[in-house]
């Protein structure tokens, strides 16, 4: 990539071998966020530079908000691998991938410092300007690979985001006892379920049975939109923010 310059000013430049074409589309149309999962992120920024790893991400954003761009946005970064979206498959091909430094749940899961948070939010109102990118396409890992992938987590602060005009949320409903849909129900309820997180975008089947991938998609969402309690049960929290969700929705 000779003479690359990068998408976003304020980005150092740091060219990582691990990109290719885009596939069947002309431009990102979605923006997924990542963390690195690694204990540092000087060793995180090495390991997506590394031709040997065959995983990449556009950008990086270190702890104290310090942004290095890898892949120009025209370009297939490997960041995605096998996930899906509205049934689209390739997500690497219509993404602008964003890794975020923090060791993850397997190296005790710190909070996101706001210095960091505010670099995220700058490069993503940055990068949708670029593309035309709708709020509902601002993702999480977790959201288009649910239960191969947990990031950036249920303390990712979405909320600081989306005050900020970037992503797409409504206040969670309150958590409270009750009902709730579980492992091995089935009926028209669960139907109900299936067929409002696909059309938010996730890659659940529509059967009507309340099977293990159903109970993966509802942690998954629980994660981003109602991450006070990620259990996988469709209890009424879950169900009231699902369809505050797509009622508010606007593509």
């Amino acid at each position: 990539m000779s003479g690359f310059l990068p998408d976003e000013p304020s980005a150092e430049v740091r060219v990582s071998p691990n990109f290719g074409p885009r596939r069947d589309t002309l431009k990102p149309d979605m923006i997924v966020l990542h963390y690195t999962g690694m204990a540092t992120g000087t060793g995180a920024e090495a390991w997506l530079c590394d031709p040997s790893s065959e995983v990449s991400s556009h950008y990086l954003v270190h702890e104290n908000g310090h942004i290095v761009q890898m892949v120009r946005e025209s370009d297939r970064a490997w960041h995605a691998g096998k996930s899906s979206w509205f049934g689209r498959t390739d997500i690497n091909s219509c993404s602008v991938g964003i890794e975020i430094v923090n060791p993850g749940h397997s190296l005790g899961y710190p909070g996101f410092p706001r210095r960091q948070i505010d670099a995220v939010i700058g490069l993503c109102k940055g990068i949708a300007g670029r593309h035309e990118i709708l709020a509902t396409r601002v993702l999480a890992h977790s959201d288009v690979a649910p239960g191969r992938k947990i990031d950036p987590g249920e303390k990712f602060p979405w909320a600081a985001l989306f005050e900020s005009g970037v992503g797409h949320l409504v206040p969670a409903a309150p958590v409270r006892r009750g009902a709730a849909l579980r492992p091995g129900d089935n009926g028209a309820d669960v139907e109900a379920l299936q067929s409002m997180l696909a059309l938010y975008g996730y890659g659940v089947e529509i059967t009507g049975i309340f099977d293990d991938q159903t109970r993966i998609v509802v942690e998954a969402f629980q994660r981003h939109f109602r991450p006070r309690r990620v259990d996988g049960l469709a209890d009424g929290s879950t169900m009231r923010t699902l369809q505050g969700l797509l009622a508010s929705v606007s593509r």
